[in-house]
């Protein structure tokens, strides 16, 4: 589906404009919607708009990482929104030109919808232009990455209320669960973050002086978003080396409570073995006494020896 809004002189919508209508010197700006185009529909790109065929072919080699490219008379964007769902990047193109602005996406935007729906329906945002508009899209983009990135922090929140009382196996699950969260996340916010930045500061992208200080405050919060996801995955690293090193020390202190009891056995198991040998000529096996005294023996080494280890702290 092709959408078309044009604008004239007096900030007023032309109704049912079409493509041809685009080039009227009524037309101050307008904004063309490729919606889940069919295959006739792109070809537009190329016969009408004449757009170069390298910005026509990143338009459908997905997922591309989040860039500005510079043409002749139009700039190339690759945007990128989050499925809330799954974490996993959409794409959104925009050619920007100095008099319009055409989007490009293959699977529904709620982001674009709403922007489509606000300058069509307030006067004083079509007063600001077509940079206005992109603003809105990129804006609604970059504020659906929040309540992602405030979920895994609730989610780690969680991780160490419960931490005292789940499995370091659940725990560790669910660590490295989040950790994957956030690469995918970081792998949008961080290209994005880039992206502002060149926009912010070039001069070659028609309106967006204009409109300054609303892009800046897109990159601001793109800024906050980066240092959130650093902060959390360095909170995630420590939980990780922490409830690994835990778990190093619960079966260090294993090995040193099995340690201390397989020493006290040895000289036991000692005693029992020679006993055990049955040889003719051992004067213990016909003593009346000797089976009980051998036990208060075996007996007396192995408390004397737990005492020993007691003392020396083995079993702290």
């Amino acid at each position: 589906m092709i959408r078309i809004m044009a604008v004239d002189h007096q900030f007023q919508v032309i109704p049912q404009a079409g493509l041809k209508d685009l080039s009227s010197p009524n037309v101050g700006w307008y904004w063309v919607d490729f919606d889940i185009p069919t295959d006739e529909e792109a070809l537009m790109l190329d016969t009408h708009f004449h757009f170069h065929p390298l910005a026509i072919e990143d338009c459908y080699h997905l997922l591309q990482r989040p860039k500005l490219d510079h043409y002749e008379t139009v700039n190339f964007l690759v945007l990128h929104a989050v499925n809330a769902v799954t974490l996993a990047a959409e794409e959104v193109d925009i050619f920007w030109g100095d008099n319009f602005i055409v989007t490009f996406h293959l699977s529904p935007s709620w982001e674009i919808d709403e922007a489509w729906s606000r300058v069509e329906q307030q006067e004083a945002i079509r007063l600001k232009g077509h940079a206005y508009a992109a603003y809105l899209v990129m804006d609604n983009m970059v504020d659906e990455y929040f309540p992602s990135v405030y979920q895994i922090e609730d989610q780690l929140n969680e991780i160490e209320i419960k931490g005292r009382s789940a499995t370091n196996h659940l725990l560790m699950n669910e660590i490295f669960e989040i950790r994957t969260k956030l690469l995918k996340l970081r792998r949008t916010i961080v290209p994005m973050r880039d992206l502002l930045y060149r926009m912010v500061s070039s001069d070659k992208i028609d309106g967006i002086k204009e409109q300054l200080i609303y892009f800046t405050d897109i990159y601001d919060h793109l800024l906050k978003l980066s240092e959130i996801i650093e902060a959390t995955r360095d909170m995630t690293a420590d939980m990780r080396d922490s409830y690994v090193s835990l778990n190093s020390t619960r079966m260090n202190t294993i090995m040193k409570t099995l340690t201390v009891i397989t020493t006290i056995f040895m000289p036991l198991t000692f005693i029992a073995g020679i006993y055990g040998m049955n040889f003719a000529y051992m004067p213990e096996l016909t003593w009346h006494w000797g089976y009980f005294m051998i036990l208060l023996v075996m007996f007396g080494i192995g408390f004397a020896m737990f005492l020993w280890f007691y003392r020396k702290g083995w079993f702290k």
